[in-house]
Parts: structure tokens; C-alpha cells; sequence
């Protein structure tokens, strides 16, 4: 038998490069006891907390019990995605906006949906509840905000008013009447059973004429914003009832001073002047704060020395704080602080490990930065060109990057300077590649020509020492545009990927034509060459990866690699290993000998654009469409293959199973709810160890009475053989291990677990049931155990006439043990409020104490004090 080859295994390291992704809001954040300072932001699957001085949904709602970790239960009733989901703090009740142009209204007492607002022409993306959540706000795909007040039929009833109807009107007498939208028959669902009404107060024009992405108020809910797909967050102002009143007032004694001036000067026919109250008379405009770039979400928060304070999360990786203070006549935006050295504003198209392992380049569209590998710190930012690749000049002192324009970039690190700028191709220069004597390089680009370049030392014009330079040798020119080329580590040969989907092998002496290696689908958009020269392997658009000899250009293997386009592909230096970033999100390790997928490294939430493998293969860097760069590392932990093969096939499994269609609960729907709970591969495990236990029950129970049945006719004790799984527990009985079970369930996934046991093992748990309960050991778990039970198979449990008697007993066991557990619990609750009460006066008696001793020390030294005075008089 062969010996079975190890591999070592590559684990995710660290998430740099990414200041904030866009698919979640941003939110001041109180740390160190600090207001207004820290701000989270949603980073991939992180959250992470920058210092500011320092620099899509489905059609349900799932109400989610955050102590059980468990789905309490799934409203259903909207036709499109929701977008946003408010609860009331006085009401248990919860507002939902979808995409299909409607609000909905959900009692959460009876878990249906009692109330649907029809009145939005296009979908609602946001909405906010103000002025004490009496007034809805909603922002849909116009420039409109909608606002509806809101009354509750208690505060009806109390007016004496039979109609929910209710006009809009001011304690002025002032009534404005705009569409009606809430008054069709069929908003509400039963006229009997209202709980509140809603009627249209009018609307707000905003400037943009984008949709609504957010929509929201500060703690405080005096200010309101939202902002569009565009770069303006538009500041309202909500006035409070003074406020109102007095301007009302000003409306009122302008208008009578018109009246006066328009009837003459001597009559007084003011008498029967009146104005309309507007909706804009209670929200005011304030101003508009511009961003450097589309905002995708913000907050606001109160300054401590006054103003408006707002934070916000742009699509270029930005994070930009603005102050404003809304009391002055014309308040103007100031820029106070923003978080840019943290990552690049556009996509990383280009990664380079220097020769030492420490630093890492990374370049994008607009800038080149250097980061410490260990800190994970950007040390060196450069603005460049669109870059498409990159290089560490030998020596690490300076780097080169080809970019879109055909251009070469030489940076110097240490002053951070551009050096030298070359016109080296007239396309996109797409591809670099340094010669093995680190004399020189080569690049390939669009202009269907490869050229050759040597280091050089030129004279400085603005220093008398002489600096790093290149000069073009050599130039091949090509037939098809070049997409990319390398070296072999001999440097006898040279490969070029070509558009017309071949790669071809030059010898780099004569340039003479060599092989051509064909048989990819679609263009060859990366390929490398092992360290001993022996392999070249390339990754295509077609998603596979040809590993091909180079002696001979013979393919050895063709492997079907990524689900997208292979964009990325490198040897691990010293080995046939290599490594293939796709559009799939996915980095996959090979072999390149046994053709055999080692690991898949998953964490990039969108397409990986490139990676970097360090020179002693101890790290790996990509980059991604997310706008994150991860760091992988090398461990010691040794990799078998058969067990990566086997929770690939698992994770398979899993996927199969989430697509798989839901069971359903009978008799679940209870309104417009429904069981919120998703099957997974940890449920159906679950399910499987309850299974196993009930069985094991089975068999110890036959195997005892079997045993009784054996003494008996023996006349003597016969020891009984003790089941491992069992003694493993502690030599518990088997009830007692069915228990055990159940109480290693998660409870997030107990009901679905409960939901996919077939009914054949519930006779057996009902009568274990009753037994723990006679227990009174972990009542809460067995009664909602027993409760989701009894509501799934009530048909069949019901007319089972064996377990008729099992539930009579499992009744009055419950009631007496669930009171017991009622009167412990209230006991206890009693007893610590008691503790506190004694806590709180012996807090207040030692307050008291300290002081009169401080005063009589006061006194004392006062006197002495005195006397001292008078002795020295």
C-alpha cells in the first residue's frame, strides 16, 4: 500500500482593504463611554469599528426569538421583497414595505395582518414613524414622501368619535384636504376588528427624482433625512408643537395685516381671516449635504457641543462625517473628518508580494498602497493610473505597474514619488512578468506586441545620485492581442496567452516559435509556470484549467475548475501545487500531479479579481469585487484529502437540502403566519439522534424485561450487560439518555427537528414525557417539546385511543408542575427584589454615613484650625 500524500492546510488570516461594504447601514456607536466618535459598518461578514477621528430579501417576515435563538413564526401576505420592517414601542405591532407598492399593518398578538395601505403608485423603499408614532412617513420610487396620520380607535373611543375616519385638522381650526388614499373599501381587511386608521396629511417634495434608499430620524425624532442612488442626503426638520403655534401665529397676524391693507385703511373686517396649515409648516426643509460620492447608507446623532452630526457609508469604500447645526437661518454642511487610508475606492485589479514576505501591493483604478503583512497597516499610499498588473522591483525599494493605458509606472517607496512614466504599449497593458536573473521584465499588451525591458541607472536631474530607470530591448510582435505571458524559471522560454484562445512557446534568445498549446474554449486569461520548470498550467474563461507539460506542450490533464470565468492562477513556489481564484467567489487548491482538488478557501462575498502567493508559500492575498482584500496563511495542520473530499460532498448535501421544498406544518397557519423554520443538515441530524435515542430506549427496555424474565425462571440475579453508549454517559438509564438528547438540541433547531420525526417515535416520547415530568427536571424544554408536538399531530394523537390516556395524564402533570415552576420562579423574583431594596438602602445609609463623617471631619479640622489661630494671635 502506497503512502497517502499530505498537504498543509490554508486558513483564512485577516479581511484588509475594506472600510465598509454596501449592503448594510452605517450606525454611530457608544464606546469608552464616547458619543458621536465610533461609527460600525458592516464589512463582508465582520462589523468592524472605526475610530472617526482617527481615522436583498424575500416576501416574509420572521419573528425571531432572540434569547431561544428560534423563529417564532413566518407573516406572509406581501408579493414582492420586503424592504424594511418597523415595530411600534407602545404597540405590538409591526409595520412592513415591500417592493409590490403596498404597507402592511401586523397585530403580532394574533399574528395577522390587519391593515394594508394601497396608496403608493410605485414600490415603497423606506419608511419612519415620527411625532411619537402618531404620523408615518414612506419614501417610494418618486420624488414624494407621503406622509399618514395615524389614530388609534382607544383615543377614538375617548373622543366620542363613532367614525376611524378621522379628519386631519389643527388645534387652529385649520384643515388641509389632499387625496384621500386610505378611504377605499378593501384597506382594511374587517371594519369591526381596526385597531388603528391611517389617513393621508399631505406629501413632501424631495429634490431628487431618484427612489428613496433610506429614510430615517435621529434618536431624538426631531430630524428627518433620506437620500436617492445619488450623492445628496436631504435634512427635514420636524417642528414641535411651540414651534408650530408660533409660526402659525405670524401666518395669522400677516394675513390680517393683508385683510386690514386690502379692505382699506379705516374699516376693521379682520375678524373672519383664516389660513391652512400645510404639512410643510411642520416639516421644514433645512439643507442638503453633498457627499464626495453616492452615499449608500447614514446616521445622525446629536454633537455634545451642539449641531447635527452625520455619518455616511459611500459606494467607493469611503466614510465621510459632516456637522450641521439646523438652528441657524441658513445652516452650510462642514466636513469634519473621513476614513480613506483604509482601502481602495474602486476594485484591486493587481497583487504582489515583495521578495521578503512582509509587504503586499495592491493597486486599483486609482491608487497603489503598500500594507504590512503583519499589521495589516497601509504604510504608503500613491496615486496611479487604472491598474492591470504589477511587480516588486528587485530589492523591494521600488514597484512598476502596467496600467489600462499602456503605460509603466515607477514608484519609489520611500518618498512615495512617481519616478518615471513610459509609453510601453498603445493598448491595455495587461500583463508583467520578471525575468529569473532580475535583470529585467516583460510585458504584454492589447497592442498585439510583447516587449522586453532592462533595469537601468540613470542620472537625476533634481539629485546628483543616479536612479532606477527602463529601457526597452526587445519588442515581438503577434497576430492576436496578448492577455498575458511568463517566464520559465530557466528563462529559455517564454509563453504568451493569445485572444484567439491558444498560448504559445517562444524561446527567449532567437524568439523563435516553439509549441502552441491549444484546446481552451475561450481566451486563456492567466496562466503560470512551476518553479522547476517541468508544468505550466492555464485557467481559461471556460471555466477549466489545462495543466500542460512544457517539454513536450502534451496536455496532462484538463480540470473543469471554477463555475465562472478562471481569472487568477498561480504556483505555490517549490511544488506542483497551484492555486485558481474564479468569478464564483471560490479560491481552489490543485494538485498538479494527481489532477486532484485539495481545498476550496470561501469567504469572498462577490467576484475574485486576483491573488498573490508569498515567495515561501506561507501566505496567499486576493482581492475581490467586495472590495476586501483577504489574507490566507499556511498551517501545520496536516490535510487528508478523503476527508476534504468528504465535507465537500456534505456541503453538497447541505446546499441539496436547502433547495429541497419545506415541509409544512398542519394546521399551522394561524392567520397570515406561518412556521418560520428552515430544514438543514443540522436538523435532520437532530432528528436522526432523537431517532437513534427513542430506538435505544426500545431495545434497552425489551432487553430488561428480557432479563427480568431470565431471573425469573433462573431463581437467581443475572448480570445484565451495560450498553457502552450508555456507561459513556455515566451509566444512566435510557430514559435518562433520551433526555440527555433532547437537551443537546440547539433550540434554535428543536421544532424543525420535532417537525421532520416521523410519528412513529411520538407514542414513545409522550410517554418518556410524562415520566420526566413526574421528574419536574427541565419543565420549559418538555412543555415546548410537548406543545409543538400536540400542534403538528393533533389528528393522529387525538384519534389514537392509546395514547388517549398518556395525554390525561401528561394534562394534570403539566398544570401541577408548570405552577410549581411559576410559584418557584415568582419567589425568587420577590426574593432578589427584596435583595435590591436592601442594596439600594444600605447604599443610601452608607452615602449618608460618609457624608456625616466628612462634615464631622470638616468640623474638626475647622475648629483646630481655629484654635490654632487664636494661639498664634
Amino acid at each position: 500500500m502506497g503512502l497517502t500524500k499530505q498537504y498543509l492546510r490554508y486558513v483564512a488570516s485577516a479581511v484588509f482593504g475594506l472600510i465598509g461594504s454596501q449592503k448594510g447601514n452605517i450606525v454611530f456607536v457608544t464606546l469608552r463611554g464616547e458619543k458621536g466618535r465610533y461609527v460600525a459598518v458592516p464589512a463582508c461578514e465582520h462589523v468592524f469599528i472605526w475610530d472617526i477621528r482617527k481615522g436583498e430579501k424575500d416576501t416574509d417576515v420572521i419573528v425571531w426569538d432572540v434569547i431561544n435563538e428560534s423563529g417564532l413564526y413566518r407573516l406572509k401576505g406581501h408579493k414582492d421583497a420586503i424592504t424594511q420592517v418597523l415595530f411600534l414601542r407602545e404597540k405590538n405591532l409591526l409595520i412592513t414595505s415591500g417592493k409590490d407598492t403596498v404597507v402592511k399593518w401586523w397585530d403580532l398578538d394574533t399574528q395577522h395582518c390587519f391593515k394594508t395601505m394601497v396608496g403608493h403608485r410605485t414600490e415603497v423603499w423606506g419608511m419612519v414613524l415620527v411625532s411619537e408614532e402618531k404620523r408615518l412617513i414612506t419614501g417610494s420610487a418618486d420624488s414624494e414622501l407621503r406622509a399618514w396620520d395615524i389614530t388609534y380607535i382607544e383615543e377614538l373611543k375617548d373622543l366620542g368619535e363613532p367614525n376611524s375616519k378621522k379628519s386631519r385638522g389643527s388645534s387652529l381650526g385649520t384643515q388641509e384636504n389632499h387625496e384621500t388614499e386610505t378611504g377605499d373599501p378593501g384597506v382594511d381587511e374587517d371594519p369591526e376588528d381596526r385597531i388603528l386608521s391611517c389617513n393621508k396629511a399631505g406629501s413632501i417634495m424631495r429634490e431628487g427624482r431618484d427612489r428613496v434608499v433610506n429614510l430615517a430620524i435621529d434618536r431624538t425624532g426631531r430630524i428627518l433625512a433620506c437620500h436617492g442612488t445619488d450623492s445628496i442626503l436631504e435634512v427635514f426638520c420636524i417642528l414641535s408643537k411651540e414651534e408650530i403655534q408660533k409660526k402659525m401665529d405670524k401666518k395669522i397676524k400677516k394675513a390680517r395685516k393683508k385683510a386690514k391693507l386690502s379692505s382699506g385703511e379705516g374699516e376693521q373686517e379682520d375678524s373672519g381671516v383664516s389660513v391652512v396649515m400645510s404639512l410643510q409648516d411642520e416639516i421644514q426643509r433645512v439643507a442638503n449635504i453633498k457627499a464626495s460620492a453616492k452615499i449608500k447608507s447614514f446616521d445622525l446623532i446629536h454633537s455634545p457641543h451642539g449641531g447635527l452630526k452625520a455619518v455616511f457609508l459611500l459606494q467607493n469604500n469611503l466614510v465621510e462625517v459632516y456637522t450641521l447645526n439646523p438652528s441657524t437661518p441658513a445652516p452650510q454642511p462642514i466636513r469634519t473628518a473621513r476614513i480613506t487610508i483604509g482601502g481602495h475606492r474602486s476594485d484591486v485589479r493587481t497583487l504582489s508580494f515583495s521578495s521578503d514576505n512582509i509587504a503586499i501591493l495592491s493597486a486599483a483604478a486609482d491608487s497603489v498602497k503598500i500594507w504590512n503583512r503583519s499589521t495589516l497597516q497601509c504604510i504608503r499610499t500613491m496615486a496611479c493610473e487604472y491598474a492591470l498588473c504589477s511587480l516588486f522591483v528587485p530589492g523591494d525599494r521600488q514597484v512598476i505597474i502596467g496600467t489600462k493605458t499602456g503605460k509603466l509606472q515607477l514608484y519609489d517607496l520611500a518618498s512615495g514619488n512617481l519616478l518615471e512614466t513610459v509609453e510601453a504599449h498603445d493598448g491595455a497593458l495587461w500583463s508583467i512578468s520578471l525575468s529569473p536573473d532580475q535583470h529585467g521584465f516583460v510585458t504584454g499588451g492589447a497592442d498585439q506586441s510583447v516587449k522586453f525591458w532592462d533595469f537601468e541607472l540613470v542620472k537625476d536631474e533634481n539629485c546628483a545620485q543616479k536612479r532606477l530607470s527602463v529601457k526597452q530591448t526587445r519588442i515581438l510582435q503577434l497576430d492576436e492581442e496578448v492577455l498575458s505571458v511568463r517566464y520559465s524559471p530557466n528563462q529559455k522560454l517564454l509563453a504568451v496567452s493569445l485572444l484567439d484562445c491558444t498560448v504559445k512557446i517562444f524561446y527567449v534568445d532567437t524568439l523563435k516559435f516553439f509549441l502552441s498549446l491549444y484546446g481552451h474554449k475561450l481566451p486563456v486569461l492567466c496562466m503560470d509556470i512551476s518553479s522547476d520548470g517541468a508544468l505550466i498550467a492555464t485557467g481559461s474563461a471556460d471555466r477549466n484549467v489545462k495543466i500542460w507539460g512544457l517539454d513536450f506542450g502534451d496536455c496532462h490533464r484538463s480540470l473543469f475548475a471554477h463555475e465562472d470565468s478562471v481569472m487568477y492562477l498561480q504556483f505555490v513556489p517549490k511544488s506542483h501545487l497551484f492555486f485558481t481564484a474564479g468569478k464564483d467567489h471560490k479560491i481552489k487548491q490543485w494538485d498538479a500531479d494527481r489532477f486532484e482538488h485539495i481545498q476550496t478557501l470561501e469567504g469572498h462575498h462577490q467576484e475574485v479579481w486576483c491573488l498573490a502567493v508569498s515567495p515561501n508559500g506561507d501566505y496567499i492575498v486576493s482581492s475581490s469585487h467586495d472590495k476586501s482584500l483577504r489574507l490566507w496563511e499556511r498551517t501545520k495542520e496536516p490535510l487528508i484529502l478523503e476527508e476534504e473530499q468528504e465535507m465537500q460532498r456534505e456541503a453538497e448535501y447541505e446546499d441539496s437540502v436547502a433547495k429541497e421544498d419545506q415541509p409544512v406544518v398542519p394546521g399551522e397557519a394561524q392567520g397570515d403566519s406561518y412556521f418560520p423554520g428552515k430544514k438543514t443538515v443540522e436538523t435532520v441530524k437532530a432528528a436522526e439522534r432523537i431517532m437513534e435515542a427513542i430506538e435505544l430506549y426500545r431495545e434497552e427496555t425489551a432487553k430488561m424485561k428480557e432479563h427480568e424474565a431470565i431471573c425469573k425462571a433462573a431463581g437467581k440475579e443475572v448480570p445484565l450487560p451495560v450498553n457502552p453508549i450508555l456507561m459513556a454517559y455515566g451509566n444512566i438509564l435510557p430514559s435518562a439518555y433520551v433526555l440527555e438528547v433532547f437537551k443537546g438540541i440547539k433550540s434554535s433547531e428543536l421544532e424543525e427537528a420535532l417537525l421532520v420525526l416521523p410519528f412513529s417515535y411520538v407514542p414513545d416520547i409522550l410517554k418518556l414525557f410524562d415520566e420526566f415530568f413526574q421528574l419536574g427536571s427541565n419543565i420549559e424544554l418538555l412543555c415546548r417539546c410537548l406543545f409543538f408536538l400536540l400542534r403538528i399531530h393533533f389528528g393522529q394523537i387525538s384519534s389514537n385511543q392509546m395514547l388517549v390516556p398518556v395525554i390525561e395524564k401528561l394534562k394534570k402533570t403539566t398544570i401541577s408542575k408548570v405552577s410549581e415552576v411559576r410559584d418557584i420562579i415568582g419567589f425568587n423574583m420577590a426574593g432578589l427584589e427584596f435583595l435590591k431594596r436592601e442594596c439600594e438602602a444600605k447604599s443610601e445609609v452608607e452615602f449618608f454615613s460618609d457624608a456625616t463623617n466628612s462634615f464631622e471631619e470638616k468640623k474638626r479640622k475647622r475648629k483646630k484650625r481655629e484654635k490654632l489661630i487664636m494661639t498664634l494671635a
